[in-house]
């Protein structure tokens, strides 16, 4: 199982990257997110906002809500000098411009194109940096360029903490359905862009309250318009602990699951984190058996699928037979 990458080394690169959050992003940062970011202790977290407060003199403002602890730095009348790029973080500037085009659409990959050009001024020496050195494989993925409008309006209906009204087509639905939304969280997934939102009340008509919330992919939006109507977004809305804790974006009743892997699957397989609960025990030489949770059947049935032959469901009894219903389908096909 491959280890978990340590992101922050050191106690000083902690303090600089919750420094340069808190004074470049004017909100309040809840202890909890500050924890998950950094990947250490709440008495860690609170150490560090007092050395800031001491070595940088400034003004960390806390406030409680909901018996939970809030931080914001107050800003400056002045803000700092922006020190130079360096050569290093340039490079990784262009590199991840080059792999993310696909999802960006032609327009909002321009303007990240533009907000580079504008950046390379501050870069002390590029050397031979170009952006001829990155590239992307893109067949299978989807053209986000006529959802520039759609995409925007949605970060600015986030920003401003407003409802939107959106006409959207379900997958199989015939007819698109016009209805209100809290939009929440843009999100990509297996290269393609997601809103998790929630519903809300459509302006005249009795409210709802609907089983799930609204798992929305951007580009079967027909339209999205701001509202007038405030919303507040859930004070404790972990989008970490919503969704990556499992296999699945469709999140259902989590379940266990067992699958031997055979082959250059078992290598394929071994080499990835599909859910952070998962197991791996190895037999023989290259046999596999993993084992993680799921919050979707369909999801983990189809993966399975995509090995063929080199994948086998194991466990539990009601998935291998769901499986042996689907292989006896596909080749009732042939």
């Amino acid at each position: 199982m491959p280890r978990k990458i340590e992101y922050y080394r050191s106690y000083g690169d902690k303090l600089i990257s919750i420094f340069v959050r808190l004074l470049f992003e004017d909100r309040y940062y809840s202890l909890n997110e500050l924890v998950s970011f950094l990947g250490c202790s709440k008495p860690t977290v609170l150490r560090l906002l007092e050395d800031i407060r001491r070595s940088y003199r400034v003004e960390i403002e806390e406030e409680i809500r909901k018996r939970e602890k809030y931080i914001r730095m107050k800003r400056p009348l002045h803000q700092p000098q922006i020190s130079p790029l360096t050569e290093s973080e340039w490079d990784v500037l262009q590199m991840c411009k080059t792999f993310t085009q696909h999802l960006l659409g032609a327009k909002l990959f321009e303007e990240a194109t533009q907000a580079l050009f504008k950046s390379s001024a501050l870069v002390n020496d590029r050397g031979n940096v170009s952006s001829a050195h990155f590239a992307c494989f893109r067949p299978g993925t989807i053209d986000y360029t006529p959802y520039h409008n759609i995409i925007h309006t949605l970060i600015n209906a986030m920003n401003r903490k407003k409802v939107c009204k959106i006409t959207y087509q379900r997958i199989m639905e015939d007819k698109p359905k016009t209805f209100y939304i809290k939009p929440i969280k843009l999100f990509s997934h297996k290269d393609s862009i997601y809103l998790h939102a929630q519903r809300a009340r459509t302006p005249g008509a009795k409210y709802k309250k609907p089983e799930f919330d609204p798992l929305l992919v951007i580009h079967r939006f027909k339209s999205a318009e701001i509202t007038d109507i405030n919303f507040m977004p859930p004070e404790k809305y972990d989008f970490e602990k919503i969704y990556n804790v499992n296999f699945g974006v469709i999140k259902e009743d989590v379940f266990e699951v067992t699958v031997e892997f055979t082959g250059w699957s078992a290598q394929y397989v071994s080499e990835r984190v599909w859910s952070p609960d998962q197991k791996i025990k190895k037999i023989g030489k290259n046999k596999i058996h993993l084992t993680f949770t799921a919050a979707s059947e369909t999801e983990v049935i189809s993966w399975v699928l995509f090995f063929g032959e080199e994948a086998k469901v194991i466990a539990p009894s009601w998935l291998v037979k769901e499986m042996k219903k689907k292989t006896q389908m596909i080749a009732n096909i042939y």
